[in-house]
């Protein structure tokens, strides 16, 4: 490939020489790191093993799509208040409480989780099937954006406590409060202006610069104040849970999945609402990349759009695969897709080593020490950003599908599925209880809207080009 050649950028077949490989490669890593950690953070999933679990799978995303998608697996943060349900459920007083003073789920409640995650793949491809047995379009009839819209949103709102709690911390008017206070706010304002304000790569990151922002606005109290205004946290090695020690490198702690019906009850269905996220990169991929083909004067050979069976079907394997590992589920990510859309990089070499990179990273014990040691403010203040934009997504998700909000069928669907997700988790805790059984509230809302859904479809006559007019 001639250097004239790489000004248009790189289709998905095409390898940069290896000094740009790699670069662009840090690059995908760098943009992939701050969401796929803070849902290990969230969680109390161990982050050597989420860093790792994203590596290996899209490593095997990269081989099970023919090597000819350029899409990266990272975790997901659909599936955070699952996971935290289904803990609570689960969990004992003393693996909570474990949980809580040290910021790691016992390995106990992580192998229940994979379980159910490792379950959630067959959601993903499932539906991968029947896209590549009845066209994409079948997708859609299940899961209606009427749907898929509120999902999304009660995934994000129900968080919504988690997000003031980790922020305000203990909000007793103490300095060390008030300092905490300050540092989430600091976090999450930054992090807003940085998404909006910055541009190129940094405008790709916020995340990352938020966090660091907040790290230091930590340190400077830590300056001040002393131990006094420490908000900084500590990890000891064993608490890292690695299989193996070696120097500053460490084998990332894995776990083996075990039966849980309460985890597969809370996390199984959630799938349903990466499908729709996982097509719709799919149909900005394939703008792209023709985009560049087009600049070049090359032909793809093969569309992207038509690949979407294989999409869905290689991110249910990626969440087995993570899954059975010890990693959180996940999804293909956004942020690479829009850095790559930026550099015009769509070579699957660079993802491939971007991949193999983050599994390095993932072994080396003094990053992952500092990873841990980020202040529960900083995280707090990402939270209500982040959890505050899955909400506002699934609105996207019904104004972009055009959803008629005068139906009353959909209104119908919308109302079951917000007052289920919202009310199970503020008036039960997340855990609705139904005839003996414990159901999580997104999960149970997202079981119920599928449902009503499709009684409410029986007999409905579908709508010609020109009454759709």
């Amino acid at each position: 490939m001639t250097v004239e050649d790489s000004v248009y950028g790189y289709l998905p077949e095409e390898r940069p020489e290896a000094g740009r490989l790699i670069l662009y490669a840090i690059q995908q890593v760098i943009v992939m790191f701050p969401a796929t950690i803070t849902v290990a953070l969230i969680t109390g999933f161990q982050v050597s093993t989420t860093i790792f679990a994203s590596g290996l799978a899209t490593l095997c995303f990269i081989l099970i799509t023919g090597k000819k998608i350029p899409l990266y697996y990272g975790s997901s943060f659909a599936y955070l208040s699952a996971v935290a349900s289904m803990a609570v459920a689960e969990g004992t007083p003393e693996q909570l409480a474990l949980w809580e003073s040290t910021g790691i789920l016992p390995t106990a409640l992580i192998s229940k989780a994979q379980f159910g995650i490792i379950m959630s793949g067959f959601v993903s491809i499932a539906a991968g099937l029947l896209v590549r047995k009845f066209g994409k379009e079948t997708v859609e009839k299940i899961l209606p954006p009427s749907i898929t819209g509120p999902i999304s949103m009660i995934i994000g709102l129900t968080l919504a406590g988690n997000a003031l709690g980790d922020a305000i911390g203990t909000g007793d008017g103490s300095p060390l409060s008030n300092a905490w206070l300050v540092v989430s706010m600091v976090t999450l304002l930054s992090t807003i202006f940085y998404s909006k304000y910055l541009k190129g790569f940094l405008g790709q990151i916020p995340l990352l610069l938020g966090a660091a922002t907040g790290s230091i606005a930590a340190a400077l109290f830590y300056f001040i104040g002393g131990a006094d205004l420490n908000l900084f946290r500590t990890i000891a090695d064993e608490s890292l849970g690695s299989l193996a020690s070696f120097g500053p490198f460490a084998i990332p702690a894995f776990s083996l999945p075990t039966f849980s019906l309460t985890a597969l009850v809370a996390i199984m269905p959630i799938a349903i609402a990466t499908i729709p996220e996982s097509t719709a990169h799919m149909y900005q991929l394939d703008i792209y990349v023709n985009d560049v083909a087009k600049k070049k004067g090359k032909k793809l050979g093969y569309s992207l759009i038509d690949m979407l069976d294989r999409n869905l079907i290689g991110d249910g394997l990626c969440d087995m695969i993570s899954g059975f590992v010890g990693g959180p589920a996940g999804t293909n990510y956004g942020e690479n897709i829009s850095t790559m859309a930026i550099t015009k990089v769509f070579s699957v070499h660079v993802l491939a080593a971007a991949s193999v990179i983050a599994m390095i990273v993932s072994c080396f014990t003094p990053l992952i020490k500092v990873i841990y040691g980020i202040p529960l403010a900083v995280i707090g203040g990402l939270e209500v950003y982040l959890f505050g934009a899955i909400a506002a997504q699934g609105v996207a998700i019904m104004i972009d599908k055009s959803v008629d909000m005068f139906s009353a069928k959909n209104i119908a669907v919308i109302a079951a599925i917000m007052v289920i997700g919202l009310g199970g988790q503020y008036q039960f805790g997340g855990n609705i209880p139904f005839f003996g059984m414990s159901v999580p509230c997104v999960a149970g809302a997202s079981i119920f809207g599928i449902l009503l859904n499709a009684l409410l479809s029986i007999g409905e006559k579908k709508e010609s080009p020109e009454e759709a007019a």
